[in-house]
C-alpha cells in the first residue's frame, strides 16, 4: 500500500475501481479516495462507510464506460479468475475502463505457490496441480470443512513476468522480490504514461 500511495499519489478527488478487493483493505490505508469495490459474490451488506460497494465480474466491466474511473486498482485478483483468456479479459478491461491501472499478482517464477504454500507445485501441468492439491501444505493445515469452503480462492493461476508484460502493454512492471526471487508483478500504468 506505501508503494501504491508513494507512485500513484492518489487524492481525495480520485475515483478509483478496486476490483475483487474490500473495504477492510483499504481502512488503515490513508488514502481518502472516492473508492468502488467490485465484488464477484455481490455488494458487500451493509455498504461500508465511505465506500460504494457493487457486483460484478472483473472480466467483464460493461456497466462502465471507457475510462470510466481515475484508476483501476487490484490486489492478488487476476489469478483466481479463471485461465488464460479471461485473464485476458480482466487485463483489457481494468484498461478500458481505467485512466491509470495497479494490478498486482504473484509472480509465477517463484518457487513457492504463495495460496498453496508449497514449492514448485504451480510448475507443474495444471491436471497435475489438481490431483496434487489435497497435498500440498495449505491442505494438510486445514480441517475439511476449512477445504471445502476455501478451495476456490486456492485454485490460481499465476502469472509470469512475460504475461503480465504481453497483457499491459505500456505499462510499467514493478517486481517486488524476496531473497533474489520475483514475489510478484504490479503493472502499473499512469495516466502519464498513458496521454505520451
Amino acid at each position: 500500500m506505501a508503494r501504491f500511495i508513494k507512485e500513484a499519489r492518489p487524492t481525495a478527488e480520485t475515483s478509483i475501481l478496486d476490483v475483487g478487493g474490500f473495504a477492510g483493505f483499504w481502512a488503515d490505508s490513508g488514502v481518502t479516495a472516492q473508492i468502488t469495490i467490485l465484488r464477484p459474490e455481490g455488494p458487500e451488506s451493509p455498504p461500508p462507510r465511505n465506500f460504494r460497494s457493487i457486483g460484478g465480474d472483473g472480466c467483464d466491466l460493461r456497466d462502465h464506460a471507457d475510462q470510466s474511473f481515475d484508476l483501476v486498482f487490484s490486489n492478488s485478483v487476476i489469478e483466481h479468475v479463471g485461465g488464460r483468456e479471461r485473464q485476458r479479459a480482466f487485463a483489457r478491461e481494468a484498461l478500458r475502463v481505467g485512466r491509470s491501472v495497479w494490478v498486482q499478482t504473484p509472480a509465477w517464477e517463484f518457487p513457492i505457490e504463495p495460496h498453496q504454500l508449497t514449492p514448485f507445485v504451480h510448475w507443474l501441468p495444471e491436471s497435475l496441480q489438481e490431483k496434487l492439491l489435497p497435498y500440498t501444505v495449505w491442505a494438510l493445515l486445514r480441517t475439511p470443512e476449512e477445504r471445502a469452503k476455501w478451495i476456490g480462492h486456492v485454485r490460481a493461476r499465476l502469472l509470469s513476468r512475460r504475461e503480465i508484460q504481453e497483457w499491459f502493454p505500456g505499462a510499467r512492471i514493478i517486481t517486488e522480490r524476496f531473497l533474489g526471487w520475483p514475489k510478484s508483478y504490479i503493472a502499473y500504468h499512469s495516466g502519464a504514461t498513458r496521454q505520451a
